[in-house]
């Protein structure tokens, strides 16, 4: 499980931003981090129907 989790974490930092925050703030982070989570659900969902196609 912690590799999953790692991975997803990794998989933000590189391809989605993560690594760098563009505002300063806890709730402009969190929104930023809320995005960021919110779009790597979105692939996951495009990619699981794009197999079942």
């Amino acid at each position: 499980r912690s590799q999953t989790i790692e991975r997803s974490f990794a998989d933000a930092k590189q391809l989605h931003g993560l690594r760098y925050c563009r505002f300063r703030g806890r709730e402009h982070v969190q929104e930023q981090a809320l995005l960021t989570a919110a779009c790597q659900n979105m692939k996951k969902i495009a990619n699981h129907l794009a197999r079942l196609a």
